[in-house]
């Protein structure tokens, strides 16, 4: 397990840990990575806790492969579970589930919880699915939320880890499309559940800027040619329509223009066939 916090939620860390504690299939190794802070000690958790502190913050993707490195590098785990240092585990049979999930279907390569707030309600925002439809339906998707997760490490292996470079939004999108183009599942099952406080991601400053960013990033490293302009032709009618703040407008400008005028990272475009998978499962990579 992974979890990956910048030391200033300490209560909801405290918190996270001991609904793991319950767990009734206890973690092997838990790596809590401090993203350019120090933590404390955290006494009375199952399994071998690994504390990493970094001196910088390198983003949320980039804490996860530190602790997915950290995993690795012991060369015993086969499935690791990632959660947001704000979540909860309400139910005691997540971890177990996860384990038989995985088990039974050598080809998962991921799954994604169903996360609801404080009064157990699901945002359409994080339903894997167009419309935010159907919360309580399981099936397979094309894409998971970052904040509760399981991923087969032999999956990682292969397609590699987190897009560290983006720092924040849209590397669940990066990975997850990785994921498809190499074979593997990604299913959404709503029986397990992470409880997370109602935010909304504008609560970062940086959040219009690195969404355009890694917007384009993202559509240059992963889609084919024709589908680029297609692609964020539409999320930017879709973000004029959305976004209400001029000063939002114009930092999403800048990291529109940002996306195209630096490196992007690898450009590994995937095949035909997975656009026409997506399509199948619902979500074509325009949308």
């Amino acid at each position: 397990m992974v979890v990956v916090t910048m030391g200033n939620r300490p209560a909801e860390v405290e918190a996270l840990l001991a609904s793991v504690a319950k767990q009734d299939l206890p973690p092997e190794r838990i790596v809590i990575v401090g993203n350019g802070s120090p933590l404390p000690d955290f006494p009375g958790l199952p399994g071998e806790v690994t504390v990493l502190e970094l001196e910088d913050n390198v983003g949320c993707p980039g804490g996860r492969n530190v602790g997915i490195a950290k995993l690795r590098a012991f060369g015993d785990i086969d499935v690791v579970v990632e959660l947001d240092d704000d979540g909860l585990l309400v139910q005691t049979d997540v971890l177990s589930r996860v384990r038989r999930l995985f088990a039974s279907d050598a080809r998962l390569g991921i799954v994604g919880f169903r996360v609801t707030d404080e009064h157990g309600e699901t945002l359409p925002r994080h339903v894997p699915r167009p419309g935010g439809r159907e919360p309580m339906r399981r099936g397979l998707v094309t894409g998971f939320l970052g904040g509760g997760h399981g991923f087969s490490m032999r999956m990682l292996d292969e397609i590699g880890d987190w897009p560290g470079e983006f720092f924040f939004t849209h590397e669940e999108t990066d990975l997850a499309w990785r994921a498809l183009d190499e074979g593997w599942k990604i299913l959404y099952e709503p029986a397990l559940l992470l409880q997370h406080p109602r935010t909304s991601p504008a609560r970062h400053a940086v959040y219009y800027r690195f969404t355009a960013r890694n917007r384009v990033w993202l559509a240059r490293r992963r889609l084919p040619l024709p589908l680029i302009p297609v692609h964020l032709g539409i999320w930017t009618l879709i973000t004029l329509l959305r976004t209400r703040s001029l000063g939002g407008l114009r930092a999403w400008a800048g990291g529109f223009l940002e996306g195209w005028r630096t490196p992007c990272g690898e450009q590994r475009p995937m095949r035909w066939r997975t656009v026409w998978r997506m399509i199948r499962l619902g979500r074509p990579p325009v949308i």
